[in-house]
């Protein structure tokens, strides 16, 4: 994209949404009454949105997720990344990856992932709209960088103690010096949208920015923050929640492509996933995510879960390499990272059965109780955890998975050594044992009764 021309003046044009410069904020007490939980309202209406016709995710691991999590080094950054770039693929599943730019550490990491050359995620960055912020970019020379334009009056008025104006003066002068220095683009994040008085600030504002480009050559996509975790998918829902109605009447009002609208979810009300999937059904291309789901306070969008949801909308994987989830999963855990044993996709426990009647099932067709095949997809065979409730199928099928990896035959769960290990397990329970049967003693129990095969 060119520079800004020399020529260029803000067009003297009367506004179609003129901005509502009010003196006393909208807080929209009969939404966020704060002293009681937010009240979902329905304003009769629902709007006829439209899938993206293209969708694809892009990661903050390295900014909103550092922002929970004790920053990682250069060289774990430097893993993350290349585990990033082969869960997204040659074709860019994960289109973009941004970093802090702030400190001698932040230009570190930077410069390490930039160095790799991937075309997969682009390396953008983040920064607060001002203009010494601006300077780390053009120093650094990103071709994109994401900008925080905060839009509700809680930020406005709270925050910043500013009127409405005077904030969206400030944030112009940050997109016009981005233009001036030549950037291709420029995200402007709408912090805390789903709270924002969208009709007289929301709006007035876009069209400010849609103006800008469209005069000085400056692509500016928007991605829409539910910083609190307020979105709704619900199409009925009235506004500022319902995530399909904020891209419906920025797309009818403004015609802002799907590839220029991106949505970035919080966990705050168990809606982060599903939220994430409305954005692209209702016309945004891109939902921003994090690895494992880390960010602030409850967390982003996880990006393996929008990797499967990719792959189950568009039937395809698209290059993506799934595995690479694991890998994931099995580093966080190597630096010392938590993650709950039920966690979907990367918890140790995703996938495996403690239930004797499930045991029963997968050893008939793992299919029963199976997802999808998961050590195909996501190289994590299925597994069972020996419990009092696993019964002696579950046994069988634990001794069986044993012995297929050795690339012997499996044993029915009547086999007399299925059954002395299961007398075992029974003898633990009836003594009063409540912990699970761990792995190494079942190692134990397996190399005592089967000599030949351990």
């Amino acid at each position: 994209m060119s520079k800004l021309p020399q020529h260029w003046q803000k067009i003297v044009t009367a506004p179609r949404h003129p901005l509502q410069d009010v003196e006393e904020p909208n807080l929209m007490r009969d939404i966020f009454p704060y002293d009681e939980v937010p009240r979902t309202l329905f304003d009769g209406e629902t709007v006829d949105a439209r899938p993206a016709p293209e969708i694809w995710m892009t990661d903050t691991t390295f900014r909103d997720g550092q922002q929970a999590r004790t920053p990682f080094t250069a060289a774990q950054a430097s893993t993350l990344f290349d585990l990033l770039h082969r869960l997204s693929g040659p074709n860019g599943v994960i289109r973009q990856s941004e970093f802090f730019i702030y400190s001698e550490r932040d230009r570190e990491v930077l410069e390490e992932v930039r160095n790799k050359g991937y075309r997969f995620p682009e390396v953008t960055a983040w920064i607060r709209a001002n203009p010494s912020d601006f300077e780390l970019v053009r120093h650094a020379g990103l071709k994109e960088t994401g900008l925080l334009t905060s839009i509700s009056d809680y930020h406005i008025f709270l925050k910043f103690r500013k009127s409405r104006r005077q904030v969206l003066d400030d944030f112009m002068k940050v997109v016009r010096a981005a233009a001036e220095a030549g950037l291709e683009a420029i995200r402007c994040h709408y912090e805390d949208v789903t709270r924002a008085d969208f009709w007289g600030c929301v709006v007035p504002f876009t069209e400010e920015l849609m103006d800008f480009s469209a005069h000085s050559g400056l692509r500016i996509k928007i991605r829409l923050c539910d910083t609190m975790g307020y979105g709704l998918p619900y199409p009925q829902a009235a506004l500022p929640r319902s995530i399909p109605k904020l891209i419906y009447y920025l797309q009818r009002e403004f015609g802002i492509p799907s590839p220029d609208l991106e949505w970035h979810g919080h966990n705050d009300f168990h809606k982060v996933h599903i939220n994430g999937v409305t954005a692209w059904l209702s016309g945004a291309a891109a939902v921003n995510g994090t690895i494992l789901g880390f960010g602030e306070r409850t967390g982003n969008s996880p990006l393996e879960a929008l990797a499967v949801e990719y792959a189950s909308l568009t039937g395809s994987a698209n290059g993506m390499d799934l595995t690479a989830i694991t890998e994931i999963a099995d580093y966080m855990r190597s630096i010392g990272t938590v993650i709950a044993a039920n966690y979907p996709f990367a918890g140790e426990n995703f996938n495996v059965t403690m239930a004797g009647i499930h045991a029963d099932g997968v050893i008939k067709n793992e299919e029963i109780y199976n997802i999808f095949d998961t050590d195909k997809i996501l190289k994590r065979p299925l597994g069972v955890h020996i419990t009092d409730r696993s019964g002696i199928a579950g046994v069988g099928y634990w001794v069986s998975q044993q012995l297929q990896r050795q690339g012997k035959p499996p044993v029915d769960k009547r086999d007399p050594r299925v059954a002395q290990i299961f007398a075992w397990i029974e003898a633990q329970y009836a003594q009063g044992r409540v912990t699970a049967i761990s792995q190494e003693e079942m190692q134990q129990q397996f190399a005592l009764h089967f000599k030949q095969e351990a």
